[in-house]
């Protein structure tokens, strides 16, 4: 028998997935600093995790759509969800593995929770879309606010818990509460038929081509790779960062619940509005949505700049607010921004490749600020490495805006 509030629930067991898809993530993050000291680790060591991380999801995404064609969405999303959680809560073991601590983490953390994460969106959204027809949008805008609060809410309880308890009773906590929930997604979640095909099979050379044979997708997708670059190193390093400047090391808790509540929180209020102006620019113009992008990017390139050298805590919080909401302007058109010169039959496929170019571009931001904080007592390195995000913002501006002004027109969809 259907259930009548199903859709509902559906939506509500997802949000929890999908919040602990992101809060896992940053777990780490949060806590980093906790981590080096306990485990001896050098800042180029403890990046060298996050970046393995990336590569693995990067690489694996691709898959995570292809097999959601086909197999059941549910236990995808579920065995995903046991996956990752599994491979947080076994972090948290890493302390017991002596001299292969690194080794331990870059297995446990890198490749068992990257893998484990980079199937659940593309089976996620599927089964969003098919349950939700007439209410498409407010489903998917719902599940989406579980990125920005699983940041959030993993940057100010993964530091209390470390602090009060030890840093691998974080992981374990998140890692349990994600099996929990899992169980109870076994149990609820409907195993929803596959939805039928209408076309065949696109052939991988075939949809490569269709992709990147465009210039303008060359430059979007580098353009998102800038910004994967400046998430990724922002969302590892900038709570130890905003600690040691500001509070001499002694307060990551408190570092941590500002550097993510600015960031992150205000993002949501940019997504917001960009996708709110974008929506009402592109009535009047084809070129709305890329300068949605430009503007979110070249926005905020400066205020990056101003976070690494801010003179006080408030400069530097009100520095990363601006460059969140940006951000947020920034994330509310990718995908849409690309569609507009991508083949409807090929877009779907398209999420999955270009999140993979892009993160792979991206990797390499942990392992970078970890090398340029040296031995961790260098802040004004610290400072410059965290200045220089903004450079990557403003490169993937003016890639966007080449696009733009050079050939998007050229080579815009027309449906």
């Amino acid at each position: 028998m259907k259930r009548p509030n199903y859709k509902w629930e559906l939506i509500l067991m997802l949000w929890f997935a999908f919040f602990l898809n992101q809060g896992d993530r940053q777990v780490y993050g949060a806590i980093v600093e906790d981590i080096q000291r306990a485990l001896d680790l050098t800042g180029t060591e403890a990046g060298l995790v996050v970046t393995v991380f990336t590569v693995v999801y990067g690489c694996l995404a691709p898959f995570g759509g292809y097999v959601g064609d086909f197999l059941s969405r549910k236990w995808i999303v579920i065995s995903s969800l046991i996956v990752f959680s599994l491979g947080t809560l076994l972090t948290g073991f890493a302390g017991a593995m002596g001299g292969f601590a690194l080794v331990y983490l870059i297995i446990m953390r890198g490749i068992a929770t990257g893998a484990g994460e980079a199937f659940y969106n593309p089976a996620a959204i599927s089964l969003i879309t098919q349950h939700h027809e007439k209410t498409r949008g407010t489903a998917i805008s719902l599940h989406q606010s579980a990125l920005y609060v699983g940041i959030v809410a993993s940057a100010v309880i993964a530091p209390l818990i470390s602090h009060n308890f030890g840093w691998q009773y974080a992981f374990i906590a998140f890692g349990l509460f994600g099996l929990i929930v899992a169980l109870y997604c076994i149990f609820r979640m409907e195993d929803t038929p596959q939805i039928k095909q209408q076309t065949e099979r696109i052939p991988f050379k075939e949809l490569i081509v269709g992709i990147f044979s465009k210039k303008t997708i060359w430059l979007l997708a580098f353009a998102f790779g800038c910004q994967v670059f400046v998430n990724i190193g922002i969302t590892t390093w900038a709570a130890k960062f905003f600690n040691l400047k500001f509070f001499a090391g002694e307060n990551l808790p408190m570092a941590s619940s500002i550097a993510m509540l600015t960031s992150c929180g205000f993002a949501i209020f940019g997504v917001m509005v960009g996708g709110r102006m974008s929506d009402k620019m592109a009535v009047r113009s084809k070129l709305a949505r890329m300068r949605t992008e430009y503007i979110g990017l070249l926005g905020g390139a400066p205020f990056l700049l101003a976070v690494g050298f801010a003179s006080n805590l408030w400069v530097a919080c009100a520095a990363m607010a601006l460059y969140g909401i940006f951000r947020g302007v920034y994330d509310s058109n990718i995908y849409a921004a690309m569609f507009d010169v991508i083949d409807p039959k090929l877009r779907a496929s398209s999420v999955g490749i270009l999140t993979a170019f892009a993160f792979i571009v991206g990797c390499l931001a942990p392992v970078y600020l970890g090398a340029v904080q040296g031995d961790g007592t260098n802040i004004e390195a610290f400072e410059w490495g965290i200045s220089s995000m903004g450079l990557f913002f403003l490169v993937g501006g003016l890639l966007i805006a080449a696009a733009a002004k050079f050939t998007f027109l050229k080579e815009r969809y027309e449906e």
